[in-house]
């Protein structure tokens, strides 16, 4: 998602998973056939496990992620940690430190502890309404709960923690999702003491959202390939008639493919629509989301941002097609040439990232290639994963222009996923020299050699007939 925002009617069109729909290679010169109506996805994404096996999957990642949290809250220094889950206000990192599954009682506790015994010493403790037995491979969580009000006083009185993490600090809503009502639970319940004692646990939650684990790899791949397949489908005859359908029809479109596929969506679908000899409408210095009343024309140029949700994941994906006009056959030679700018942006940030980097180092680096290539870009590529907008390391053109040191020196995470976000401007003769923005989005993740994504790139504009 960019970070700074958001008779044959389409939306009727119904979505069903196993339709046929023909398309190359992402790679592929997708010029040279239009995604039309008769045409079709060659690689349908594999459908999503059912939600109870990807409930027992994702317990499985989560044994390998406590033991992660020991090692982290000794690196930050915190000998005790607390996530606070409240009902109809769930913590964004519940779902990351506990079973994935509903919790609805009232205010749902979960203690981590460093008893400072060697590599053996976390405790952990969940403080709950009900019993839970999911919970019982993962916190001491008895059949008969006893209240926060004794649990966690005698927690602090065992063990004396000279810092305790909360969610308190940082830039993110998952670093500070502490509420000021459960803080004062918090504070009243452990005593003046205790209080004095409360820290931002930000970094370790910063660190532990960041790292990724093998086995998570090839679902989030799915994921991935699920958004691309959506995508194609909606940049297509499948759902677009040129001078019928509006960017409103392509997103009621969107939503009910969502449906159909068994996933969510983080933010709003937006579009945003190119014409020739019509001035870019403009947005906080970037293209502005389309008006949902306009319709699409031939000769158009079509911009989707677009992600879904899943398994605990969020993806991020944007992609580009052209309305070819009457006797085209491919986009003008113009367009392919801008895209190929932006294809040079990403060789550019890709080939030179590596784990232990600066995000800075990597920004300045990339953007030198563009400046020697006289290639007007930006680059505002942001972490990935759990979240759509994950925390992390940043590769953003607005750390720079603010001299941002702090965020500039964050170092990029081996197997981090990053959402590789940026544009190009240039001018397209056959539009009178006027510019053209070619905006991608791709997730990938990092390696030792640079990032790879985990879909093939657009190489080419997806065409509607």
């Amino acid at each position: 998602m960019h970070p700074t925002e958001r008779d044959s009617a389409p939306s009727r069109v119904v979505v069903l998973s196993t339709i046929a729909l023909v398309f190359s290679g992402a790679c592929a010169p997708a010029d040279e056939v239009a995604t039309g109506v008769t045409a079709a996805i060659a690689d349908e994404a594999p459908e999503l496990p059912a939600w109870s096996e990807q409930i027992e999957i994702r317990e499985g990642w989560l044994r390998q992620r406590h033991d992660m949290i020991l090692p982290l809250m000794r690196k930050h220094d915190l000998q005790m940690w607390i996530v606070v889950n409240e009902e109809f206000h769930d913590d964004p990192l519940t779902e990351y430190v506990a079973p994935p599954r509903p919790y609805t009682g009232g205010r749902d506790i979960f203690v981590f502890v460093d008893t400072g015994a060697g590599d053996a010493g976390l405790r952990k403790v969940a403080i709950t309404g009900f019993s839970e037995d999911n919970l019982k491979g993962f916190f001491e969580s008895p059949d008969e709960p006893r209240p926060a009000t004794q649990v966690l006083p005698e927690l602090y009185e065992t063990y004396r923690p000279r810092r305790i993490g909360l969610g308190i600090g940082g830039r993110r809503g998952v670093m500070h999702s502490l509420t000021h009502f459960s803080y004062a639970f918090l504070s009243e319940t452990m005593g003046p003491e205790a209080t004095e004692r409360f820290v931002g646990a930000d970094d370790l939650i910063e660190e532990y959202l960041d790292t990724r684990i093998p086995e998570e790899l090839p679902y989030y791949r799915t994921l991935v390939h699920v958004t691309e397949e959506i995508a194609r489908r909606a940049l297509s005859n499948e759902v677009i008639t040129p001078g019928v359908t509006t960017i409103g029809e392509v997103r009621e479109w969107l939503y009910d493919a969502l449906w159909e596929r068994r996933v969510g969506t983080w933010f709003q679908p937006d579009l945003r629509l190119q014409r020739r000899r019509m001035e870019n409408d403009t947005s906080r210095g970037f293209l502005a989301v389309a008006p949902e009343a306009w319709v699409i024309e031939r000769g158009d140029v079509l911009h989707l941002d677009f992600g879904v949700s899943g398994m605990g994941f969020d993806t991020d994906w944007q992609k580009k097609a052209y309305v070819l006009r009457e006797g085209e056959s491919g986009a003008p030679a113009g367009l392919r040439a801008a895209m190929a700018n932006t294809n040079a942006l990403q060789d550019a940030l890709t080939g030179v990232a590596r784990p232990g980097l600066a995000a800075g180092e990597v920004y300045e680096a990339a953007m030198a290639k563009m400046e020697e290539r006289g290639i007007k870009a930006q680059i505002y590529s942001h972490p990935l994963g759990n979240h759509g907008h994950g925390v992390g390391a940043s590769i953003d053109f607005r750390s720079a222009s603010r001299g941002d040191e702090g965020r500039l020196a964050k170092l990029l995470r081996p197997s981090s996923y990053m959402s590789i976000e940026l544009n190009t401007l240039t001018p397209v003769a056959e539009w009178d020299g006027q510019e053209v923005y070619i905006m991608m989005e791709d997730p990938a993740y990092l390696t030792d050699n640079g990032y790879v994504f985990f879909r093939p790139r657009q190489e080419s504009f997806y065409l509607v007939e």
